[in-house]
């Protein structure tokens, strides 16, 4: 299953070592920030991707509360039915670092996985992966 992978600019190297445990359990990860070359219509290609995958991690941390693209992405899927049931909301580091309330009241009412940013490895995330293949 094809898995867009939204996050963060700052969260750049978390999202590197969950993409990596993502396909670890065997999953394909699309990284907008990984996947395109310098020079390609850098939004366009995250349209396609976006409109090509069939389910959303999410990673939530505060730059990511703040991020627009984050929330574009967010909106995108909940409106999206290839993406039915696979917006997967993941909270790092705990919600001690924002408030629940910064969390778009939506996805607050989703069930979400929580990780510390030095549990980011394939049995910690293999829940996640379990979570978007059983929506399959």
């Amino acid at each position: 299953m094809k898995v867009f992978l939204s996050y963060a600019h700052d969260d750049a190297a978390l999202a590197g070592r969950v993409c990596k445990a993502l396909a670890d359990s065997g999953l394909e990860v699309t990284d907008p920030d990984r996947d395109h070359l310098p020079g390609e219509n850098w939004a366009g290609e995250v349209a396609r991707a976006l409109e090509q995958s069939e389910a959303m991690v999410v990673l939530l941390t505060p730059a990511a509360i703040g991020s627009p693209d984050v929330k574009r992405n967010i909106e995108y899927a909940l409106g999206a039915k290839n993406y039915s049931n696979r917006l997967i909301p993941v909270v790092v580091g705990g919600l001690e670092h924002f408030s629940a309330a910064e969390v778009p009241w939506i996805v607050r009412r989703m069930p979400w996985f929580e990780l510390d940013d030095d549990e980011v490895e394939p049995p910690k995330v293999q829940p996640i992966a379990e979570a978007i293949l059983s929506h399959a």
